[in-house]
């Protein structure tokens, strides 16, 4: 320790240098979930699985682990043929056809709300805007006026 700082002293003063506050700061800048918003469409490996589950809970009734059906799930798939798959990649494109026009429809609403709410706040703060003027405009004419 020749000359330099202990490596305990230098060790504070880096932890406080590298340090990032994490919490609500970072929170803020996510937007709220909208609870209105379209549920995204599940693959064709997940449309397998609904099923797949419902079969494997037959056969292995004591079965407890949801760790156990999805490596099950996921090793079936695996083995799967592609004219196998065909059908859940069908289910998947028509529940993503489905979820593309719910969310066009969302999409419209979600503008049309903005733009009401828009004219709304535009309205009242041009309505107190006026009064401010009117109650105000009176008494500031008269001074500019002498």
């Amino acid at each position: 320790m020749k000359g330099g700082k202990a490596k305990a002293d230098t060790r504070r003063g880096g932890d406080a240098k590298l340090s990032v506050k994490k919490g609500a700061a970072a929170k803020k800048g996510k937007p709220a979930k909208d609870p209105n918003k379209p549920k995204r469409p599940p693959s064709a490996f997940f449309v397998f699985m609904e099923e797949f589950r419902v079969t494997y809970k037959q056969k292995h009734p004591n079965n407890k682990s949801v760790a156990a059906v999805g490596k099950a799930g996921g090793e079936k798939w695996k083995s799967l043929t592609d004219a196998e798959k065909a059908p859940y990649i069908q289910k998947a494109e028509k529940r993503k056809a489905d979820y593309e026009k719910s969310m066009n429809v969302y999409n419209k609403k979600l503008a049309e709300g903005k733009d009401a709410e828009e004219e709304e706040e535009s309205d009242k703060s041009r309505s107190e805007v006026n009064d401010e003027d009117d109650e105000e405009g009176s008494g500031e004419e008269e001074e500019d006026d002498d």
